[in-house]
């Protein structure tokens, strides 16, 4: 089964305390201020925005689902493609980034740019 953008972000957004909001200018899904959830500029994959230690433990048992391209190297980031062999995998790992999402605090509002 191959997942894609709208059934991530339909799951994501059905979890508790989400919203669908944008981060860095793109679609995303947040928890408490906190994307967790965003498409990525990679064909084929989407972004998780989960701790650093969980992104090196997805990247090592499932390089073929979870990888990172320079961009992403050293953030709490990781790219998961639409075509992963365990797609229920990648929806508890949604799920952990949300609660960690929620658990951050909320982020403080940008000053807005004067016209």
């Amino acid at each position: 089964m191959s997942l894609d953008w709208d059934e991530v972000s339909g799951f994501a957004a059905s979890l508790p305390g989400t919203e669908r909001a944008t981060h860095y200018g793109g679609p995303a899904v947040k928890a408490n201020g906190n994307a967790f959830v965003a498409p990525g500029r990679e064909a084929g994959s989407f972004c998780l925005l989960i701790d650093r230690d969980t992104v090196d433990m997805l990247k090592e048992t499932d390089p073929d689902t979870y990888w990172q391209t320079p961009h992403y190297e050293g953030w709490p980031a990781v790219l998961v493609r639409y075509d992963s062999a365990d797609p229920e995998r990648v929806m508890a790992m949604i799920g952990r980034a949300h609660e960690q999402a929620l658990a951050k605090k909320r982020p403080r509002p940008r000053p807005k740019k004067a016209e």
